[in-house]
């Protein structure tokens, strides 16, 4: 259980060191039939700082928890990119594709946390 925190939190402090914006993690341990115990999901303004974003939760994670994602997608176009963790999964998104794709309110009856923007 240790190592999850630790990997949940260490996602949060990548996407946190680059200024990643709008932050919320899902708890989905209780949702029946859910593919992973959390996701992450945030936004970057551009391509390029959406890209800036995976790459450093995929360092910050790797340096805290030894851990590498078992999939990446989206990294060519960078609007839009999935983090595999297998129990955490992660959700970079530009604002405008966050808000057409909707995840956050996918489960009503997750237990859903803000994190705040700031280190």
């Amino acid at each position: 259980m240790k190592q999850k925190n630790n990997l949940l939190q260490s996602i949060i402090e990548g996407i946190q060191e680059k200024k990643g914006k709008n932050i919320t993690t899902i708890d989905l341990k209780k949702i029946a039939g859910s593919v992973c115990d959390h996701f992450v999901i945030c936004e970057g303004n551009t391509p390029t700082q959406v890209s800036a974003l995976a790459e450093s939760v995929e360092e910050i994670v790797k340096k805290n928890t030894d851990e590498s994602p078992i999939r990446v997608q989206g990294k060519q176009r960078s609007e839009w990119i999935g983090m595999d963790y297998g129990s955490v999964i992660v959700h970079i998104f530009l604002p405008e594709l966050r808000t057409f794709y909707n995840l956050d309110n996918l489960w009503e009856d997750a237990n859903m946390e803000k994190i705040p923007t700031e280190v």
